[in-house]
């Protein structure tokens, strides 16, 4: 079996794959699978044979919490999902790591292009799981948006399909033009955590 072949036979395969690239250890469930992924259950469950097939990905059990109500009173039961987790013994797992996650998994003109359609964009900074996908999966955010009338719904539903791209849930911040300039001249804390550290300006309409 021509294992890369079959690996990069379609878009969905490798946000599957990607997802699990990036949650190690973490077990997902079909219907997770396509949602996180954003594709369909009867597509997530064809790739997902497909990595079962080659040995990627093993079966796994993660417990899950459920709350159950009465009349009378709310309570918590614990319950075990049966789903998929990466398979760390995977003998091609490092190439696959390097190839997939070093791989820009969406263009930065792409990516600017989609926040820029949101409202009147002054600034797009990237850091974090952009710099460096696996290391910088921990940071405090990913993408930092600076601008005026931002539409916040819009925004959310790109954000949703990005991550569902990336394979990740993504930390992202917003800021008006007044209160980012505001918090530049104070120091702001939360914006040094940004400048400070590795970081990447890919729109800058206010001169920094």
């Amino acid at each position: 079996m021509d294992i890369l072949a079959e690996l990069f036979s379609s878009e969905p395969l490798v946000k599957i794959l990607r997802l699990f690239l990036l949650n190690p250890g973490k077990v997902f469930d079909v219907s997770d699978i396509g949602d996180r992924s954003n594709v369909s259950a009867k597509k997530a469950r064809y790739e997902i044979n497909l990595l079962k097939k080659i040995g990627c990905i093993v079966k796994g059990v993660r417990e899950s919490e459920i709350v159950i109500r009465s009349k009378k009173r709310r309570r918590t039961k614990k319950k075990k999902i049966q789903g998929w987790q990466l398979n760390p013994l995977f003998p091609f797992l490092r190439p696959l790591k390097n190839l997939l996650l070093n791989a820009a998994p969406i263009p930065r003109d792409q990516l600017l292009r989609k926040v820029r359609s949101t409202g009147n964009i002054k600034l797009v900074v990237l850091t974090g799981f952009f710099l460096d996908a696996e290391e910088g999966s921990d940071s405090r955010v990913d993408l930092l948006i600076v601008g005026d009338n931002i539409k916040k719904t819009k925004l959310e539903r790109i954000m949703r399909s990005i991550e569902a791209r990336v394979g990740k849930e993504l930390n992202y911040a917003t800021l008006n033009s007044k209160e980012f300039l505001y918090r530049v001249g104070m120091y702001d804390k939360f914006i040094r955590n940004i400048f400070d550290y590795p970081h990447e300006k890919i729109y800058d309409k206010l001169g920094l």
